[in-house]
């Protein structure tokens, strides 16, 4: 008789790793032993220093706090919900708890069998893989300061740490379309078949199963040596075993694997061994090949080249380089600095490129900004455009002169930005628009006019001048121009006020029943909006937060974040959570993206698993806690 208890508990485990990774048989069995645990709130589970249990631990429903003793008081390290794992410390160590876990409410966990569950670890690499990464960690949490972000990657944490040249992490680039023959294919047929297919390797198969390969070098060390005839079978002169690994194999691995074994070609099979079905081939001159998506690379290209189309072409290459370092969990840190300066460098050679078409030179010294999300170095997709230029000062005689050459350079800069992928802004916040293109005198004109009026309009025009980066031209003009909007909003509470309120205008994007809170109606109704509801809101906190300090220079969210745990001690866990949500929900929004071919900003729930659900449910409770940090400090009673 089926038992309708550990169906259920099954149900559930499948939705979140590393359960989710088991086969059914596997799932059912350690459903079967799992001990449902009820707890009141208060109530611990183990305490620092107790003696290890014999089980690990999910939570079903509730939340259980994780805290550490330190001088006899409490630090509050995590906090566990849904789907969640704790307790893994003795799966992997004969050590007492280093940690309290309690329940934070009313809870229901499950106890997981930790006998029972070994032999699973011991069998499946990508369990053990992340069972070992959770308890690395010391605690589930990626916003802990010292562990911040290691759970949602696969690499070692000495290679996080590293500046190694990224390309090497990478995915390999594989070979779908694998010529195949049978052990018993005669040889003169397998030369036929390489020459028709222009293939440098043969995979010898049966049933699809890889038992051997022949290469070129194998037709010319054996055939061309007399030792077989045109009739000998494939399997007299392959070379066996072959050597197999999964569709994750990175450039790194490839190539030690290559130098080790001194082949030049490697079969991919569907989990990295001889015994499963063969998926691919990688070869040496893939990689090669590859090299072409190399950062350094593509910037020397992008330095060198001659036309807007080379530019685009270059563009899709660097998305595939995006998308490689996406898919083997390179640290969003690293990311978004290299495709930043890729990016920029991109825009500068457009502006070089467009200086040389007009007949004449630059009438005066002027600045290329980036404003809004690559002025914050955290454009990965290619979005709308948002820029703006700052030329000196001239005389007033000369000003629509000079105003009408950089409208006119604007224009083919934002066109040309336009076909390499960039689309132009739908409210037309570029540097062709006359009101994007000003003398300093007149943009410091403006933006003290913005920042006393301090309506809802007025406060986004000069909060862009926060999230600026120069692109191109001379800095000195953009620094006085900062320099002068931050001397106009020193000790201006009022601004900092309607600011704080502008700051507070999402809120949670969950609703009563945790619900997700999506549109209403239009074209995109029933999806969720990531960036108007998640992402802008941690956004203008940090922006907001870094203004009240009178730091400078700082435009990227998650450093603006880091900078405020340091200035404030008393709320670095919260400042080093906010610094992770904010890169985890532009990497969602960088994977969404990719995946739909748009800008990933409106998601389709039904689409997204529960891990990936609960990941964002956990990001937009660090927003809710900042945003009530922001009301109490700044005195803001409502949302508006």
């Amino acid at each position: 008789m089926k038992n309708t208890i550990a169906a259920r508990i099954a149900d559930f485990l499948k939705g979140y790793p590393p359960f989710s990774l088991l086969n059914e048989d596997q799932l059912l069995a350690v459903s079967g032993e799992v001990k449902v645990i009820y707890l009141e709130k208060g109530k611990p589970v183990f305490k620092q220093g107790e003696k290890g249990h014999n089980l690990f631990y999910v939570v079903n429903k509730g939340a259980i706090a994780l805290e550490k003793m330190n001088n006899s008081e409490v630090e509050a390290i995590d906090k566990c919900d849904e789907g969640d794992i704790f307790g893994l410390r003795p799966l992997f160590a004969r050590e007492n708890y280093l940690i309290n876990a309690r329940a934070d409410e009313e809870s229901i966990i499950y106890g997981i069998s930790i006998e029972n569950f070994k032999p699973i670890i011991e069998g499946n690499f990508r369990v053990a893989d992340f069972l070992m990464q959770s308890f690395a960690s010391n605690t589930r949490n990626p916003y802990s300061s010292e562990n911040k972000g290691q759970l949602v990657s696969t690499i070692d944490n000495s290679i996080r740490q590293s500046s190694t040249n990224l390309f090497e992490l990478q995915p390999a680039p594989i070979t779908r379309k694998v010529v195949k023959v049978s052990p018993t294919t005669p040889i003169q047929k397998v030369a036929a078949l390489m020459s028709e297919k222009r293939a440098t390797a043969v995979l010898v198969v049966e049933n699809d199963i890889p038992q051997g390969i022949i290469t070129s070098e194998v037709f010319r060390d054996m055939i061309a040596g007399g030792n077989f005839g045109i009739q000998s079978s494939a399997s007299q002169i392959m070379s066996s075993p072959v050597i197999c690994y999964p569709k994750s194999i990175t450039i790194a691995q490839a190539q030690i694997t290559m130098m080790k074994h001194r082949i030049r070609h490697i079969c991919i099979t569907r989990d990295g061994t001889p015994n499963t079905k063969v998926i691919g081939i990688l070869s040496e001159h893939n990689i090669l090949v590859s090299e072409g998506h190399n950062p350094s690379i593509l910037m020397r290209a992008i330095k060198n080249s001659d036309s807007t189309k080379e530019l685009k072409k270059i563009r899709n290459k660097v998305t595939l380089l995006l998308k490689g370092y996406l898919e083997n969990n390179i640290p969003l840190t690293h990311i978004s600095r290299i495709i930043f300066e890729l990016n920029d460098a991109t825009i500068k050679r457009i502006i070089e490129r467009c200086i040389k078409k007009i007949p004449s030179p630059p009438p005066a010294n002027f600045a290329w900004l980036s404003l809004g999300s690559q002025g914050r170095k955290e454009q990965l997709l290619q979005t709308d455009q948002d820029n703006a230029i700052i030329f000196e000062d001239v005389p007033s005689e000369n000003l629509e002169e000079t105003r009408n050459y950089f409208l006119e350079l604007a224009r083919k800069v934002n066109k040309r930005l336009n076909i390499i992928g960039y689309d132009y802004c739908p409210v037309d916040t570029m540097a062709r628009n006359s009101n994007w293109c000003r003398s300093l005198s007149e943009w410091k004109e403006h933006s003290a006019k913005w920042i006393d009026r301090s309506g809802n309009d007025e406060l986004l025009l000069s909060s862009i001048f926060f999230d600026y980066d120069i692109t191109y031209g001379d800095v000195t003009l953009s620094n006085r121009l900062s320099d002068h909007i931050f001397e106009n909003i020193r000790d201006n509470k009022r601004f900092i006020s309607f600011m704080g309120a502008t700051a507070l205008r999402n809120p949670s994007p969950v609703g009563f029943f945790r619900q997700f809170l999506v549109e209403q109606n239009g074209e995109n109704k029933n999806t969720f909006d990531i960036k108007k509801r998640a992402i802008t809101p941690i956004t203008d906190a940090g922006r907001l937060l870094i203004l009240h300090h009178q730091v400078k220079n700082i435009s990227n969210t998650a450093e603006r974040f880091e900078k405020l745990a340091q200035l404030e001690p008393n709320n670095k866990e919260l400042f080093l959570s906010c610094s992770y949500t904010s890169k985890a929900l532009l990497k969602f929004r960088t994977r969404q993206g990719l995946l739909h071919r748009d800008s990933g900003r409106y998601i389709q729930l039904a689409n997204l698993t529960k891990e990936e659900k609960m990941k964002l449910k956990r990001c937009f409770k660090t927003i809710r806690d900042v945003q009530e940090l922001i009301k109490y400090r700044f005195g803001i009673s409502n949302y508006m």
